[in-house]
């Protein structure tokens, strides 16, 4: 029980700065989600691969 009253008075001390961190992990985490979104969104012609013909020349 003294490891629980602990850990209590621990984040009351710290609360703000708990809450704070949080909140910029969370915004961090929303701005990679939305550029991943928009990054996958955006439609990008695929490349192809063509075949060239050679010409030999008789000699």
């Amino acid at each position: 029980m003294d490891i629980i009253a602990k850990a209590a008075g621990f984040v009351k001390r710290y609360e703000t700065d708990i809450i704070l961190a949080m909140g910029v992990v969370l915004i961090s985490l929303l701005s990679f989600a939305a550029g991943y979104l928009t990054a996958k969104e955006q439609l990008k012609e695929p490349i192809r691969a063509e075949q060239t013909q050679v010409y030999e020349t008789a000699e």
